[in-house]
C-alpha cells in the first residue's frame, strides 16, 4: 500500500466529520435565508416602510439564530452525554468480565470479514493496546478523544443561520422601495439555487432534483408569506 493510500485512510473520519460539519452549515444558512425571506417579504405585502422592514428582519435573525444555536446545542449534548454513558458502561464490562469482552471482540472483527484466527489474534493485540479504545471503535463507533462537543454544534448553527439570514434582510432594506421585493426574491432564489446545488455535491445526490426542490421550496414559502401580508395589510387599512 502506498504511502498516499495509508495518509488518505488515516484520514477518512477526519474527512467524514469535516464534510458533516460543512453540510450542517450549508443547511443552517439555507434555513436563515427561506425563513427570514419569507418574514421579510411577508411584511412587505403589508407594508414598505423600512424601519418596519428592518426590525422584522433583525427580530427573524435573531429569534431563528438564538432557536437553532439552541436546539443544536441540547440535541448534541443529549448524544454527548449518550456516548458518555455508552463509555463507562463499557470500561465497567471491561473490568469486570475481560474474557467476555474479548471474545465479543474478536466477534466483531470476524463479522467484518476477518477470519476466526485472525480476528482473535488482532483483538488480543488491540485489546492490549488499549481496550476500552478498541471496544469503543469497534463495537460503539466512537472515539473517545473526539466526543460532539454541543458547544461547537451550537456556534456553528448560530453563525450558518445569520450568515444565511442577512442575505433577504439587506435586500429587502437596501434597494429603493420600488425595486426591494424583486431584488429580494431574485438573490433569494439565486442563493437556494447554491445552497441546494452544495448540498446536493456535498451529499453525492442528483443536483437538479436538490436545486429545484430547494428554490421550489423557498418560491413557495415567499409566495405564501407574502399573499398573507397582503390580506393583512390590506385589513389592516
Amino acid at each position: 500500500m502506498s504511502s498516499t493510500d495509508q495518509h488518505d485512510e488515516a484520514h477518512n473520519g477526519a474527512l467524514g466529520s469535516r464534510l458533516n460539519w460543512l453540510r450542517a452549515a450549508v443547511l443552517g444558512a439555507n434555513d436563515g435565508i427561506v425563513s427570514t425571506a419569507g418574514l421579510v417579504v411577508g411584511v412587505a405585502g403589508a407594508t414598505d416602510d423600512r424601519s418596519a422592514l428592518l426590525t422584522a428582519g433583525l427580530a427573524g435573525l435573531l429569534a431563528g439564530s438564538m432557536s437553532m444555536a439552541a436546539g443544536e446545542y441540547v440535541s448534541v449534548s443529549t448524544q454527548r452525554d449518550s456516548e458518555k454513558a455508552a463509555l463507562a458502561m463499557e470500561r465497567r464490562e471491561l473490568k469486570e468480565s475481560p474474557e467476555a469482552e474479548l471474545a465479543e471482540l474478536t466477534g466483531l472483527l470476524v463479522g467484518r470479514g476477518l477470519s476466526e484466527e485472525v480476528a482473535r489474534e488482532a483483538a488480543v493485540q488491540l485489546t492490549d493496546r488499549d481496550a476500552l479504545r478498541a471496544h469503543a471503535s469497534v463495537e460503539l463507533g466512537i472515539n473517545p478523544d473526539d466526543l460532539t462537543n454541543p458547544w461547537h454544534a451550537a456556534w456553528a448553527s448560530f453563525f450558518a443561520f445569520t450568515a444565511g439570514a442577512l442575505l433577504p434582510l439587506l435586500a429587502i432594506v437596501l434597494p429603493p422601495s420600488s425595486i426591494r421585493l424583486y431584488v429580494t426574491v431574485g438573490s433569494v432564489l439565486a442563493a437556494l439555487a447554491l445552497t441546494g446545488w452544495w448540498s446536493a455535491r456535498l451529499g453525492a445526490a442528483p443536483v437538479g432534483r436538490a436545486v429545484v426542490r430547494n428554490v421550489g421550496g423557498g418560491a413557495v414559502a415567499m409566495g405564501v408569506t407574502y399573499g398573507a401580508g397582503v390580506l393583512l395589510g390590506a385589513v389592516g387599512g
